[in-house]
């Protein structure tokens, strides 16, 4: 595939774009929203207990936290490899950083107002951030054709 020329106004070297954006132009995408396109992302790849923690108010490094869990390291990486690259190539956003890719147990995703956090079933279990942040509110699923929420949603 051909580069294509920067946009108007756009800075090639780079500082001009705020962290975890790629020198788009249009308005930036709310953390609600980014955060139920990581969760439906997350669930089509068969991510299990997929949570949306709204944080805003309680923290001051993130709005929101998506939690999800893995069956093994290679699930573990294909979903957060899989966020990451549809993040960047529908909506320009890069992440601030990844981490854990090597160790494939808790892998970290940080968008900045929206952090993904895919755990393999151990350490969702140590780590256990669902009761860390228990009174933080949760926000609604998206519905995902094939997920178990979308085939037994009154389960």
């Amino acid at each position: 595939m051909l580069p294509t020329p920067p946009a108007e106004g756009h800075n090639t070297a780079g500082d001009a774009s705020p962290p975890g954006r790629s020198g788009h132009l249009e308005d930036p995408i709310q953390p609600e929203t980014l955060a139920t396109l990581v969760a439906t992302n997350a669930m089509e790849k068969k991510a299990q207990d997929v949570v949306i923690l709204d944080l805003q108010g309680r923290i001051d490094y993130a709005d929101i936290f998506v939690l999800c869990t893995a069956n093994n390291p290679r699930q573990v990486v294909a979903i957060a490899d899989g966020v990451r690259k549809f993040a960047k190539q529908t909506h320009g956003l890069l992440p601030n950083s990844v981490e854990g890719m090597q160790a494939a147990r808790w892998v970290l995703v940080d968008f900045g107002d929206v952090v993904l956090h895919v755990f393999d079933q151990a350490a969702r279990g140590f780590y256990d951030l669902d009761s860390l942040w228990s009174d933080a509110p949760r926000l609604p699923l998206p519905e995902v054709e094939g997920t178990e929420e979308s085939l037994f949603p009154f389960a």
